[in-house]
């Protein structure tokens, strides 16, 4: 990205605009091409303009909700009448950027179904195939929970969605970096992704539409990206994202192997507390759950309390997601796993990652039993 941020005329071709004609102009638009590719070959894709680019994972989400629901929606009715009332199937531990838009859907006459998921935070394929009928335009399903990290079965669920005529969406934005993501194995039409996972640059993101998918794009203007996402693209934040993907799925194996060990540590560490228990069973070595979250609940105390100690305690971690971390409800993944909100609002989340080292661990755990005394 460097280039792409150093002032002065010397590079002010990597500042341009990609979609002028000039020739600043065109080596901008060469370097993010460049990244498109890579980030489609990285990431399964059959070719490099089945990769959008955006502003980040909600935007990615938002866009392939509303904008697939629709224009598969506005084909079957031309096909089966005005009368036709389209079906959405999602789940009920989404991240509210899926949640968000569903809802709206739902306000605009769309029928949305929400499965839950089992006491593990699975959902089952059985429980999707209940929910689909052959209304149903769109299924939209997180490839990994960013709050209990239970990885779902998604080549499957994709198989349930097709089998009744629908198209599958994936929220894989907790995924990507953690697990393997292989989207031509996955079998999905679109999936979602944030660069900052990756450890990347904030601000920037992807969807993936597979060739032929039906879409509706939903930001309107210039007719970037070949009309899906109209804006000028972001070009540092791009080659950002593609390098840092890269690099991140070079050191997948070895690194989700490491943290899956830490994972395993600090669950049986926090395990020796009285007060704390684990909000589901992780057996050592799962590969059935993320590698780098740790997800406990302790009785007697309300989440908010434990996050501030031990952010004076110098640990950052949470409630629930990151990005409900200022909501006071208890955490709607919970709830639809079948916890009681008292049970909830003792939820702890903690994630490390590459920096994360067995000494913090140590530290960690010792500084979450100081909580715990603490009058």
């Amino acid at each position: 990205m460097a280039p792409y941020l150093a002032p002065g005329l010397a590079h002010v071709a990597h500042g341009m605009n990609a979609n002028s004609l000039h020739t600043p102009g065109r080596v901008a638009f060469e370097d993010m091409e460049l990244a498109r590719r890579q980030l489609a070959l990285d990431l399964g894709a059959s070719r490099p303009n089945e990769i959008v680019f955006t502003s980040g994972a909600t935007e990615a989400d938002n866009a392939a909700v509303i904008g697939i629901a629709h224009a598969v929606a506005d084909k079957r009715r031309v096909r089966e009448g005005a009368g036709f009332t389209p079906r959405v199937v999602t789940t009920s531990i989404e991240h509210e950027a899926v949640l968000e838009p569903a809802r709206r859907l739902a306000r605009e006459g769309f029928d949305v179904v929400r499965v839950n998921p089992d006491r593990a935070g699975f959902v089952t394929c059985e429980a999707l195939a209940d929910a689909v009928d052959e209304r149903t335009v769109l299924v939209s399903v997180q490839m990994a929970n960013s709050e209990m990290g239970a990885v779902q079965p998604i080549a499957e669920l994709a198989q349930v969605a097709h089998g009744s005529g629908a198209l599958f969406h994936t929220d894989a934005t907790q995924a990507l970096g953690k697990v393997p993501c292989d989207l031509g194995a996955l079998g999905v039409d679109a999936a979602s992704f944030s660069a900052h996972k990756v450890c990347g640059p904030k601000g920037v993101g992807a969807l993936y539409l597979k060739a032929r998918t039906p879409f509706e794009a939903q930001l309107l203007g210039g007719g970037q990206e070949e009309g899906r996402r109209s804006t000028t693209q972001n070009v540092c934040g791009i080659v950002g994202f593609a390098a840092a993907c890269h690099d991140a799925l070079g050191m997948l194996a070895g690194e989700a192997a490491r943290q899956r060990a830490l994972r395993d540590e600090l669950y049986e560490r926090l395990g020796r507390i009285a007060q704390v228990r684990p909000t589901v069973d992780v057996p050592a070595g799962s590969h059935a759950y993320l590698p780098n979250i740790v997800h406990v609940l302790v009785a007697g105390y309300e989440s908010e309390t434990l996050v501030l100690r031990l952010d004076a305690a110098g640990f950052g971690v949470s409630g629930g997601s990151a990005c409900a971390s200022h909501s006071l409800e208890p955490s709607h993944v919970l709830r639809a796993m079948g916890l009681s909100a008292d049970e909830a609002y003792g939820a702890l989340r903690i994630s490390f990652g590459r920096l994360t080292t067995e000494e913090d661990l140590s530290r960690f755990a010792a500084a979450l039993t100081d909580c715990l005394n603490a009058k």
